[in-house]
């Protein structure tokens, strides 16, 4: 029987990466998927390829995401499934970081995962329960060279998924966060580059000797979001080839 038959499911950063794995993996469990994403086009495209709904939306807007909400609402029903996969990295340290990058990044990993959180609440409230699975990062537990806006923005996350779960436990929601390692994606191949780093080196560093894949993060994402997790809330699934083990 699938994981999520007839679950309304919202996927932020769904247009691409490991976003448009959950959604298709999501979909293959039977769930009713709203791709968003800020490039409406790749939003469209993904959602072609899984039969979901696409909308358009950026994160750090709140008006763009009561409109999402309203949508999802209004074509497939209240969600009662959340996955805050939309994010964006930085690689500078404190001293080099612009007051506008660093306010970027909070504005999308952090301010992004609030919102969509705070919208989607009431209605899984309404329903009785939901679950939500937020996208963290290895890099909010552990510091990492020139990342300090990135670190800090996916430390919000991980602080406040637990907040989040310990506020609406009674309500039958559940609210945990995923802890990728390096992922080998295009976004994180771009950030290498502007960085001045090299793929081969992050292998390097890796105890398992590889890097993950998108697919492994999104299957994770699924678990996390399924009944099959129904003992979890303020958990933090590190997935990371071993690099916090040390």
């Amino acid at each position: 029987m699938s994981r999520l038959a007839d679950k309304v499911c919202v996927i932020t950063g769904a247009g691409g990466g490991m976003g448009a794995d959950a959604a298709a993996l999501f979909a293959d469990e039977g769930a009713l998927v709203v791709v968003a994403d800020v490039d409406g086009a790749a939003a469209e495209k993904v959602a072609a390829e899984v039969g979901g709904l696409a909308v358009e939306v950026d994160v750090s807007d709140e008006a763009s995401v009561h409109a999402l909400f309203e949508e999802c609402d209004a074509e497939l029903g209240a969600p009662t499934l959340l996955a805050n996969i939309a994010g964006i990295g930085s690689t500078t340290n404190a001293v080099d970081t612009e007051l506008d990058e660093w306010e970027r990044v909070f504005a999308v990993n952090a301010r992004g995962t609030f919102l969509c959180c705070k919208h989607a609440i009431p209605r899984m409230q309404a329903a009785a329960g939901g679950s939500i699975v937020n996208m963290a990062s290895v890099a909010g537990m552990v510091g990492l060279r020139n990342r300090a806006a990135y670190c800090s923005s996916k430390g919000a996350v991980i602080a406040l998924t637990r907040a989040l779960a310990l506020d609406h436990v009674a309500d039958g929601i559940r609210v945990n966060c995923i802890c990728p390692g390096t992922v080998d994606s295009p976004w994180v191949r771009r950030l290498v580059g502007d960085a001045g780093e090299t793929i081969e080196a992050l292998v390097a560093r890796q105890p398992l000797g590889r890097l993950g894949t998108p697919e492994e993060i999104a299957a994770a994402v699924l678990f996390v979001a399924s009944d099959a997790a129904a003992f979890m809330t303020g958990s933090t699934l590190v997935i990371d080839g071993g690099i916090t083990a040390g």
